[in-house]
C-alpha cells in the first residue's frame, strides 16, 4: 500500500526564457514501510523534489498525496500542523536546539503540538539508536554521529506517516556514515517507517530498498527499462 503518492511535479523558477524547470514532471509512489534513496548531482532537484514531499515549499503543478492527504490543497496552518504530526525530517545539518539536551531535543516537536510524549515509545527508539547513556548531555557535548542519531529520533518519536532525510550523512566520516546508514535501515525495518532519503552517495544509497535517480528535474529510466519506475 503506497504512503506517498506525486503526480506531474513540477516547480518552475522564473519566467520566459530565463525560466528554471528545478521540477519537470515527476510522478512516482511511496509504499508504506518502503525505505527509497532519491541519487542525484548538485541541481538537479533532488532537494527540491524532498522539500514538496514534506510541504517545505509548494508546487508550480501537480499534487503531492501523502497518506492520502493533498497537502497542496491545505492552508499554511493546517500544513504546518500537518507537517510537524505527519512528518519527520532529518537534516544533514542536525537542526539541534544547543540549549536543550538530547531527549528534550528529541521530544521538542511532540511538546510543541502539546501533546502526550508516548514515553515507551520514545524509550524504545532512544535504545536502538544507542542513546541511553546521553539523553541528559547537550549537543554541543556529542560527537556527529550521535547528533545526527538524536535528530533521527526525533523524527520518529511523533511516529511519522513518512521520514524524509536530506543527505544525512553529508557531515560524517565514512565508517560513522555506514553506521548510520545502517540504524536507518534497522528502524525502518522495526518499525515499519518509511524513510525517503536524498543522496549524492552511490554508496550510502546502495543501503536503501529502491534507487531512484534525478537528471535535470526528471526521474532518469531505470537501465533496461522503457520507463521512469514506479
Amino acid at each position: 500500500m503506497s504512503i506517498l503518492q506525486i503526480d506531474q511535479l513540477k516547480k518552475y523558477y522564473g519566467k520566459g526564457e530565463s525560466v528554471v524547470k528545478a521540477l519537470d514532471g515527476i510522478s512516482l509512489t511511496v509504499d508504506r514501510g518502503e525505505f527509497v534513496a532519491i541519487v542525484g548531482t548538485s541541481g538537479s532537484g533532488k532537494s527540491t523534489l524532498l522539500h514538496m514531499m514534506g510541504g517545505l515549499d509548494r508546487a508550480t503543478e501537480g499534487k503531492v498525496h501523502v497518506d492520502g492527504n493533498d497537502i497542496f490543497a491545505m492552508n499554511d496552518e493546517h500544513l504546518t500542523i500537518f507537517r510537524r504530526r505527519s512528518v519527520g525530517f532529518v537534516f544533514q545539518s542536525y537542526n539541534l536546539i544547543p540549549i536543550l539536551n538530547a531527549y528534550e531535543n528529541i521530544v521538542l516537536p511532540i511538546e510543541l503540538d502539546g501533546t502526550r510524549v508516548d514515553k515507551e515509545h520514545v524509550d524504545r527508539i532512544i535504545g536502538a539508536l544507542g542513546l541511553k547513556e546521553k539523553v541528559l548531555h547537550l549537543p554541543s557535548s556529542l560527537s556527529g554521529g550521535q547528533q545526527q542519531r538524536v535528530a533521527i529520533a526525533r523524527a520518529l518519536a511523533t511516529k511519522p506517516f513518512i521520514v524524509l532525510a536530506d543527505e544525512p550523512t553529508g557531515n560524517l566520516d565514512s565508517k560513522t556514515s555506514q553506521e548510520v546508514m545502517i540504524l536507518l535501515k534497522q528502524l525502518s525495518e522495526k518499525f515499519n517507517q518509511t524513510i525517503v532519503m536524498i543522496t549524492h552517495n552511490e554508496e550510502i544509497a546502495q543501503t536503501a530498498d529502491r534507487i531512484i535517480r534525478i537528471e535535470d528535474g526528471r526521474i532518469a529510466p531505470r537501465p533496461g527499462a522503457g520507463g521512469a519506475g514506479r
